[in-house]
Order: structure tokens, then sequence, then C-alpha cells
């Protein structure tokens, strides 16, 4: 990597870390929350969410089954079936579906987040938004962070009620006698410490789908050419970023 690359790296990282806290702030202030920003937070939760629910459930859910049939059935072949449910809640409900609806969410929303504020850089819009005394923290970013967090929440909680049901049904099938000793692993599995872990990696993610495209888009230019250069980058950043939330994730808790 030559130096101006480097530099440039630097830069966008230091760009979405300055805006993370400009956000942080905003959303910590009661006066952001407008009735126009609620609106477009809820239009943008409707894209976000609600025209992927019933694929993405069903996806989470074929997932689920494969993963779980997999190892239970190498667990059983090895003797050790009494470990197999806890292990495929663990794996599944606290390491993979949560990065995997992350980046399904980056995928889906964080490309289309970065292209539509480079779009909006590069044609002025952001701009003449600034003239007209139109904050566009309020009418453009904010409103995509809140919904990109939630939506990241709302999936992952989906997806990983989809693992427990299944879970359930691949050890004990349609039998209600297994439910006692369910309960009581999925009790194990989900202390305090697991369930705050989780939820600070969810939150982690969902700010990052959305903060790292919007800082992306804003690096853009008046011309035309730096848009996708500007959404290229800002996805690498983002998948770089989810990568290592995960990566200090499984090493505080497990290292």
């Amino acid at each position: 990597m030559s130096p101006e690359a480097a530099m440039a790296w630097f830069r966008g990282w230091a760009h979405a870390a300055r805006l993370a806290l400009v956000l942080a702030v905003a959303g910590l202030s009661p006066a952001f929350y407008t009735p126009r920003l609620r609106a477009t937070a809820t239009k943008q939760l409707y894209f976000t969410v609600w025209q992927v629910f019933v694929p993405f459930t069903l996806f989470s859910a074929l997932l689920s089954v494969v993963i779980i049939e997999i190892t239970i059935r190498l667990a059983r072949g090895y003797g050790l079936g009494v470990y197999a449910l806890e292990l495929v809640i663990t794996v599944l409900t606290l390491e993979l579906l949560p990065l995997l609806t992350a980046l399904f969410v980056a995928l889906r929303s964080g490309s289309a987040i970065a292209t539509e504020i480079a779009l909006m850089r590069v044609s002025g819009e952001l701009d003449a938004m600034a003239a007209e005394g139109v904050d566009p923290m309020e009418r453009e970013f904010l409103p995509r962070v809140l919904a990109a967090s939630v939506s990241v929440f709302m999936l992952t909680v989906v997806s990983c009620a989809m693992a427990l049901i299944a879970a359930y049904f691949s050890m004990y099938g349609l039998s209600p006698w297994g439910f006692s000793e369910f309960t009581w692993t999925v009790a194990e599995v989900f202390t305090v410490r697991q369930l705050g872990s989780i939820a600070i990696k969810t939150v982690l993610f969902g700010v990052a789908v959305a903060v790292i495209p919007i800082a992306a888009g804003l690096s853009a230019t008046r011309d035309m050419k730096s848009a996708p250069v500007a959404v290229l980058g800002g996805m690498v950043r983002l998948f770089f970023a989810l990568g290592l939330i995960e990566v200090l994730s499984l090493a505080v808790k497990y290292v």
C-alpha cells in the first residue's frame, strides 16, 4: 500500500469515528427527535425490516436447521450427544446468527445508504439543505442510523428465535417432554453476562452498518466518479469493522 493510500485509509476511519461521536451526541439530544425524523426513520425501517422479514426468516430457519442437524449428528457420532444442544445454541444464537444478520443488513442497507449519501454529495443536495436551514443530521443521517440499529437488533432476535425453535424440534421432535430439559439448557446458555455481551455486540453491529456507509458517502466530491470509489471504500471498511467487532467479542468471552 502506498503512503497516499494508507493516509486515505486512516482518514476514512477517522472520519467515521468523528461522525459516530457527532451522531451519538445527536442521538442523546431530545431536540433531534422531531416528527420529521420519526417519519423518516419509520420509512427506513419499512425498507430495511418489513420488506425482507419473510425471506430472511425463512433463510435463517433453513440455515439453522442444516447447522443443527449436522452438529447433532456429529456430536452423537463422537459420543458427545449430551453436549450437542448447548453447543448449537451457543454457536448459533451467540455468535453466528448475529454476525450473519449484520452482514445481511450491511449488504442490503449499508451499500444503499452509502450510495444515497454519495449521490446527495455529488448533486449538491446536502449543501442545498444546509443553505435552506435544514439540518442533514436530523433529516438524513440520524434516521438511517436509528433504523439500521433497530433493524439489526430485530432481525437478530427473529433469527435467534427461529434457531431455538429449530433446535428443539431437531432434538425432541413433536414431543413436549423435552421442554423442561430444553429450557434448562437455554437458561444455562443465556446468562446475564451472555445476554449483555450479545446486546452490546448487536448495538455495535447496528451502529457500524449505518455510520461507516454514511461517512463513506460524505467522502465523495462533486465529481460523479468519486461516488463508486467512496461506496466501495466504505463497504470494505464496514466488513472489516464487523469482523473486528466479532473477533474482539470472541476474545473477551473465550480467551
